[in-house]
């Protein structure tokens, strides 16, 4: 039996412990403990190769291992068709609203884009394709503020569009597509793009919708400095001429994503957490998770008797990033200073719409939400 440390012993203990505190942050975002703690005990030598992965060749065995275990999980997980290619990129969500006209809109002579425009993603999406093909919004949702999203049925799609384009969640404003739209249903034969990059992962994917995701790794895959891009097979190798051979999804896919040195490390931590979310149940189990975490959150909203307001319609609420405002401004400082002090960090809601924002990704623990609830209703018993 260990001797029992003595006070001194047990102070320097406590001292060397982790800190964890309850993060928020919209990405990047919190990861599962045992994920940090599996990274930090290889930090120095990967299984016994006696080097680091930071500094381990790309060209390498074993990193060759960490890229192949990595999309092998990501297929098993998301039920990846063999029609499909997984490619790991850089320049996250951003840079593929370049990459993404830049390889698909030459697919019609006409070299149309349609987006529905449904929050701050979108909308740059939007903005930046413009620079590539003409660009018409199928559907809107800006002069109600993105408090929902269109029904598929009434968007306006053009017939001769090379692709569609949609957020499939939008962190800002707080709203999710909870379905993907079959568009051959809605007489257009233009591939469904779909940015997942804030709730990949957290739900099934339709693949026989979906023709294209992307997604920044951060918010729920792992660190920042890699993206996730998944294209059917048909769609690769139109990209324009102009398109520099870094981005071009051709040259990636038949380089296995090593055209150019891959960000090493970051694939390294999403093979980890890849890992991590086969251990919790896979995909299905970590969605019932994510339904009760966000419904916890939302009724204690809804039950406030309006301290606290989500303006989102009830059927189109995120399950990843919950905004909620309280009456005053005064009052959603002082929220924001109390609960980083009670160890509720990254709280204060995005800089276009203001208030207060929780996201709640696949590794934000249950215990987290609860935490945010109960402290949610202290401060209404005192402020209220």
């Amino acid at each position: 039996m260990n001797a029992p440390l003595t006070s001194q012993a047990a102070l320097a203990a406590n001292a060397l412990a982790p800190r964890r505190i309850f993060n928020f942050s919209p990405g990047p975002s919190t990861m599962p403990q045992v994920v940090l703690e599996q990274a930090a005990a290889e930090m120095l030598d990967y299984r016994g190769s006696g080097v680091s992965v930071l500094e381990m060749s790309h060209r390498s065995a074993a990193f060759e291992g960490i890229l192949a275990a990595a999309e092998a999980d990501l297929r098993e997980l998301l039920a990846i068709p063999a029609h499909f290619k997984v490619l790991f990129m850089q320049g996250g969500a951003i840079g593929q609203n370049a990459i993404v006209p830049l390889n698909l809109v030459a697919r019609r002579p006409a070299r149309k884009i349609d987006v529905v425009l449904t929050g701050e993603w979108s909308r740059k999406s939007w903005t930046e394709a413009q620079r590539y093909g003409d660009v018409a919004l199928a559907a809107s949702t800006l002069d109600s503020g993105h408090t929902h999203m269109p029904p598929a049925a009434g968007w306006t799609l053009r017939p001769d569009a090379s692709y569609v384009h949609v957020c499939s969640n939008e962190t800002v404003h707080g709203v999710e597509l909870h379905e993907l739209p079959d568009l051959r249903a809605l007489g257009s034969e233009a591939p469904l793009v779909i940015d997942a990059s804030s709730n990949i992962a957290s739900r099934p994917i339709d693949w026989t919708r979906a023709a294209l995701v992307f997604a920044g790794a951060q918010k729920n895959l792992g660190p920042s400095g890699i993206t996730v891009v998944i294209v059917r097979d048909d769609l690769i190798g139109q990209a324009l001429p102009i398109c520099p051979s870094v981005f071009d999804y051709r040259v990636t896919a038949e380089q296995r994503s090593m055209f150019n040195t891959p960000p090493t490390y970051p694939i390294y931590l999403l093979g980890l957490m890849l890992q991590w979310l086969k251990g919790e149940g896979g995909v299905a189990a970590i969605e019932r998770r994510n339904l009760a975490k966000s419904g916890r959150l939302y009724a204690a909203i809804d039950g406030s008797g309006g301290f606290y307001r989500n303006p989102v319609a009830v059927a189109d609420r995120s399950r990843m990033n919950v905004p909620f405002f309280l009456p005053s401004t005064a009052l959603t400082d002082r929220f924001v200073a109390e609960a980083e002090a009670a160890g509720l960090s990254a709280l204060r809601g995005h800089k276009v719409v203001g208030g207060l924002r929780a996201s709640i990704y696949n590794a934000m623990p249950e215990a987290g939400v609860e935490a945010l609830v109960a402290f949610m209703q202290d401060f209404q018993r005192r402020h209220g």
